[in-house]
């Protein structure tokens, strides 16, 4: 602002100073040239006869030039000119620098910025309800200019909006109230806004309606000198359905809630703090992004594999709409916050059908993504029925049993290798119901030599598979269900399931949350100005592009004839020497002494 004040003042200086001069030269002819200044110009011609007084004048103002006669001695001087305007060229460009500058001082709250070097106005830094907001940071209706932004969700209405000001903001009165009926949005095929618009009422102060429209992006609503233009759109609070899994007890319950908000959340003995963010319905994905960040690509086991495999998400086409997803935090009673982002629509890749839970641990990393196989209801409820029972010690010796069962019945295991072959299937799954498969690669490093770690972990991962056959079996036959057949859709899932399982061990939130359902509610984002300035910029930038054109395309000619008795010496000047200059002053020899000779010298 106080180089802006500077500029001003230092430009004013410089057309105070230069008016006057300007103004002479514009009106004057300089009819008082002699003739051995015009011999000394660089365009003069001088005949040996008089020419006409009448003929030279109507050649002139034939020429649009503009003349004076006066008498010196026995000669007239004849003094022209036209395109004096072309002086008026630096006048109008200063005077814009000048009148652009004040309508930049008036929309850039200058009057502001003045109360807050004085202590007036202070911003507010603390985030409270704007009725809590104290006088000191609050700015009348009346204020001369102001940009402001306000969030509506529908239904909703306000007559504030708020400036930010450094670390802080004011609150910014308005002469009315502006509420937002509907928001509308429509979409490319590759999920980008095609348009979104409002449809919003204005009333004033007592409730009466002034106004009502619908804006759209660069088509903004004008009220009493405020213009309110179409800035963004967002979640206005949507109402949540959720299906909560606690992920200690296997337990099943619905939660209900409202995105933007905040809720208490109770596992075990562990208190935890819910904090939900906006609801996306439409998302147009990358899915070649959807890779946790410190999956390494190279896998040393099998185990490592399986796991690598699991925490990524491809599909046959790089780009899908994945439907709806909801982010939110977990806070532990440290303050450590878990950030997740979930998916409700299920993600379908090879026939298999997958919920989608991405995690990250700090806001610059990417998300980790790990698939959960969902049962033909489109459930989890099989997947958890399989997480519970192969995480239960106390079920590991029968899944053993009936894995080693089955092992010598296929004869996989001799009769006296059977009770070791169950031992083995146990120890393995007690293993993986420690930590999942890094677990096992842990045990291994630390039980078995490198040169036969490969082999024995291929063997683990072959026992492991067989028992997660027979503990799916035993899961359903617990929970009353009839035993799925191990086709090779069902195979697959296992085999998910397991390497689902191994990664919510590193999950850190106590449940996971399914988006079941969703009340949308949209909000629009205004943004709101008073700039009176605007037209003090428009009247600056009219007098820059006349001010520029009379510098640049305009030419200044003088022509001076001085007729003698015996004599006419004509010569010519302008402000720029150019082409144009030289045969303009040839038409004029010729136009006003054909075939005259030129006197000596």
């Amino acid at each position: 602002m106080l180089i802006l004040a500077f500029l001003v003042g230092s430009t004013c200086l410089c057309i105070w100073r230069h008016f006057p001069g300007v103004i002479r030269e514009v009106r004057s002819y300089r009819e008082k040239a002699t003739a051995n200044s015009l011999r000394l110009m660089s365009h003069h011609h001088e005949i040996n006869q008089p020419l006409e007084q009448p003929a030279v004048t109507q050649h002139l103002t034939e020429y649009g030039y503009r003349y004076r006669l006066r008498a010196d001695g026995d000669a007239t001087l004849i003094a022209a000119k036209k395109g004096s305007w072309q002086r008026l060229g630096y006048l109008f460009t200063h005077s814009a620098i000048v009148v652009i500058c004040i309508g930049g001082l008036m929309d850039g709250n200058l009057p502001l910025k003045v109360m807050e070097m004085l202590d007036i106005k202070t911003a507010e830094t603390r985030n409270v309800p704007q009725s809590q907001i104290p006088a000191m940071s609050r700015l009348a209706s009346n204020n001369l200019s102001f940009r402001g932004n306000v969030n509506l969700s529908e239904g909703s209405s306000a007559s504030v909006v708020f400036l930010n000001s450094g670390n802080g903001y004011f609150v910014q009165e308005l002469p009315f109230i502006l509420k937002l009926n509907k928001f509308h949005i429509e979409h490319y095929s590759t999920g980008m806004p095609k348009l979104f618009a409002s449809d919003i009422d204005v009333f004033d102060m007592q409730g009466k309606l002034i106004q009502s429209g619908t804006i759209k992006v660069n088509h903004p609503l004008i009220v009493n000198g405020v213009a309110i233009y179409q800035a963004s759109f967002g979640d206005g609070g949507s109402g949540l359905e959720f299906v909560r899994w606690d992920l200690l007890s296997n337990a099943k319950s619905k939660l209900a809630a409202q995105s933007q908000s905040e809720l208490a959340l109770t596992a075990g003995q562990a208190n935890y703090r819910l904090e939900i963010g906006d609801l996306r319905p439409f998302n147009i994905e990358n899915l070649d992004k959807m890779v946790e960040g410190n999956t390494s690509t190279v896998a040393v086991s099998p185990l490592q594999t399986a796991l690598a495999s699991a925490q990524s998400v491809h599909g046959d086409r790089n780009v899908r709409n994945l439907g709806p997803t909801i982010q939110f935090k977990v806070r532990d009673d440290r303050g450590q916050a878990v950030e997740y982002q979930n998916y409700m629509q299920p993600f379908v890749e090879n026939d298999s059908s997958y919920f989608i839970t991405g995690m990250r641990r700090e806001v610059a990393s990417p998300f980790a993504f790990t698939r959960i196989p969902l049962d033909q209801d489109m459930q989890l409820d099989a997947f958890m029925r399989f997480r519970s029972t192969i995480l239960n010690a106390k079920l590991h010796a029968d899944i053993a049993k009936r894995t080693a069962a089955k092992a010598l019945k296929a004869g996989g295991v001799s009769a006296d290798g059977e009770a070791q072959f169950a031992e083995i299937t146990e120890g393995v799954l007690f293993q993986f119901s420690q930590g999942g498969f890094p677990a096992i690669e842990r045990f291994l490093e630390k039980k078995v030599p490198q040169a036969e770690r490969q082999v024995v972990a291929q063997t683990y991962l072959k026992v492991l598979q067989s028992a997660a056959i027979d503990a799916m079996e035993l899961a359903q036959t617990q929970a009353g269900l009839p035993v799925t057949p191990t086709d090779n859709m069902q195979y697959r899932f296992l085999m998910d399931s397991l390497v689902a399982t191994s990664s919510l061990f590193d999950y850190g939130s106590p449940a996971v949350l399914q988006l079941t359902g969703f009340n949308e509610v949209k909000s629009s984002g205004f943004q709101l100005t008073r700039s009176p300035g605007k037209n003090v910029v428009y009247l600056g930038s009219l007098l820059l592009i006349i001010g520029i054109f009379c510098m640049f395309y305009i030419r200044e000619n003088r022509l001076w004839i001085r007729i003698s008795p015996h004599s006419t010496l004509i010569a010519m000047s302008s402000n720029r020497k150019t082409d144009d200059l030289d045969r303009e002053f040839a038409a004029h020899i010729e136009h006003l002494a054909p075939n005259q000779q030129q006197a000596p010298l």
